[in-house]
């Protein structure tokens, strides 16, 4: 993934937050430079996963296969006196899709905080983490919401699914809704661990240095 791809999605996103009245903590603004003069902070931020994330999955179809992040507050699993918890953003594209995973440790509320339709669609696995063809139930604000596997779920703005572990689940913006901005709030996340694809693809995007950052991603640090 290019360089000037990240850039031109982390200033969709900003214009994205500007519309719907979010604001971001200061870090969530700064430059390679504020981390740099920074430094106690810097590593705090990395530790806990807080801040930028831009993938495409590995696919080099952004537009098609990919997904914008901004983790808002998170702990750090198995150390005592972490926050239990965490909450991000995330910046959905029409028809954007972010591919098929589950996670062995983390349950999490999807919630549609502005925008487009979001689409989700979901599977069980047993044991073992096959896919399972059997129905599933989900909570929808609370209430019991029956599917079969692979069913699409659209969520409208101010709607909310809570995905239990283990669930496979893959999402995208309804074609012809517009960008939905999503909010993720679950248990303590790490990223580096606790996502299973259904497919072998990448968690991170390979980058392409074809311009300067315009804000540093959380994974790639900064000296």
């Amino acid at each position: 993934m290019k360089r000037s791809e990240i850039n031109a999605a982390l200033l969709r996103a900003t214009e994205t937050l500007e519309r719907w009245h979010w604001s971001l903590p200061a870090w969530g603004y700064w430059t390679a430079a504020d981390f740099t003069s920074h430094p106690e902070a810097s590593a705090y931020l990395r530790a806990h996963q807080l801040g930028w994330d831009v993938t495409d999955f590995g696919s080099n179809r952004f537009a098609e296969c990919g997904l914008v992040l901004f983790c808002l507050r998170n702990g750090i699993v198995d150390i005592r006196g972490e926050r239990t918890y965490a909450e991000k953003l995330l910046f959905v594209g029409e028809g954007q899709v972010t591919p098929t995973h589950r996670h062995a440790a983390k349950m999490e509320d999807i919630i549609n905080r502005a925008g487009g339709d979001l689409v989700i669609e979901f599977a069980a696995t047993d044991a073992d983490g096959n896919v399972l063809t059997e129905d599933v139930t989900v909570p929808v604000d609370g209430l019991p919401h029956r599917l079969a596997a692979w069913e699409p779920l659209i969520l409208q703005p101010g709607q909310s699914v809570t995905i239990r572990t283990g669930l496979y689940h893959r999402f995208y913006g309804r074609k012809g809704g517009g960008p939905v901005l999503v909010g993720e709030v679950s248990q303590v996340n790490d990223d580096n661990s606790d996502n299973f694809f259904l497919e072998p693809i990448a968690r991170f995007a390979a980058i392409e240095e074809d311009e300067p950052p315009l804000r540093p991603l959380w994974n790639e640090g900064v000296s």
